[in-house]
Formats: structure tokens, C-alpha cells, sequence
């Protein structure tokens, strides 16, 4: 049996302290009531026919209903979640209103074994949160994806740091 594979794009906005990224509450009867452990990566399965990163964007679509704001995405790399899927994300600075979202919806049996068929949304909500917070709020296997944000960001200002510095000093300006 082939392994469960997941994509998704976790959209960031902001600088240093003042990060944030879009999460997703999944949706669906069993996560009604849930909070803490119930925020996801917008993300999606995939199949050996498409490229991680084209089902990342794919998924992010599909599961918000708007496309994902344009630029480059960088490489979080992949964790295994509890259930065994493999989930790889991408970090990709964006803003996004989450009142401007149009979730995908499955069916499912409700209650089970009622033999009565439902359509719940994928996710019910999205909202921005700084990292700490998503932290708590994260399925616990994603919140490596928040630790390798951090770390990206981290050297992307170093990095803008010492280009500046380079610039400054006697004769520099």
C-alpha cells in the first residue's frame, strides 16, 4: 500500500516578532468542537501524476477558494504526521483576508453508521495567527513547519543585516 502524501503552502506575513501565518480549522463533524490541535497547513493529498509543490498550490485553492498570492515558494520540507502521512509545506509570504475564502466541501456518513450522507466544509475557518499561538493551536506534527519558518526568517534578516553593514562604515556611504 502506498503511503498517504500531503501538500500545502503556509502563507506568512509580517517581520520578526510581529509573524504570522494562515492557518486552517479542519472542518467536519469531529473537529466541530475542537480548538487546540485542530489547525492545519492548508493542504491536500496528492497523487505520482503531480509535483508536490503544484498540488501545494493546488490544495491551497481547493481548500480556500481563492488562489495563492503569487511569488516564490520556499521549501519547509516534510514531517510525518500520527497517522503516518507524509505532509511537505512551503513557506510563501502573502496576505490573505480570511473572510474572502470559499472552503471545498466532502461527504461524509453522519452521524456514522446512520446511513444518511452530509456535505461538511473542508475547513470551517482560517485566521491569522503570530507563532507562538499557532504553536498551541497546530496539529502537533506540523509545528516543525513553524520552528523552520522561523529559522528561514531568522537567516533572511541576517542576511539583510549584513548587506547593510557592509554598506555602512568609513567610506561606506
Amino acid at each position: 500500500m502506498t503511503r498517504k502524501r500531503s501538500a500545502g503552502l503556509l502563507l506568512y506575513r509580517g517581520a520578526g516578532p510581529a509573524v504570522e501565518v494562515l492557518l486552517a480549522h479542519m472542518g467536519g463533524p469531529f473537529w466541530a468542537t475542537k480548538d487546540a490541535g485542530a489547525w492545519t497547513v492548508p493542504k491536500g493529498e496528492y497523487d505520482e501524476d503531480e509535483t508536490p509543490e503544484a498540488a501545494a498550490r493546488r490544495e491551497f485553492q481547493e481548500e480556500l477558494g481563492v488562489p495563492p498570492p503569487g511569488g516564490e515558494p520556499v521549501p519547509l520540507g516534510s514531517v510525518t504526521q500520527t497517522g503516518g502521512k507524509l505532509v511537505t509545506a512551503w513557506a510563501l509570504e502573502g496576505d490573505l483576508d480570511p473572510a474572502g475564502i470559499t472552503p471545498g466541501t466532502f461527504v461524509m456518513e453522519w452521524p456514522k453508521g446512520s446511513g444518511r450522507m452530509r456535505e461538511f466544509p473542508e475547513i470551517d475557518r482560517v485566521a491569522w495567527f503570530g507563532l507562538d499561538e499557532a504553536r498551541r493551536k497546530m496539529v502537533s506534527k506540523q509545528r516543525a513547519f513553524l520552528d523552520r519558518l522561523e529559522e528561514l526568517l531568522r537567516s533572511a534578516e541576517g542576511a539583510e543585516g549584513a548587506e547593510s553593514a557592509e554598506g555602512a562604515g568609513p567610506g561606506g556611504e
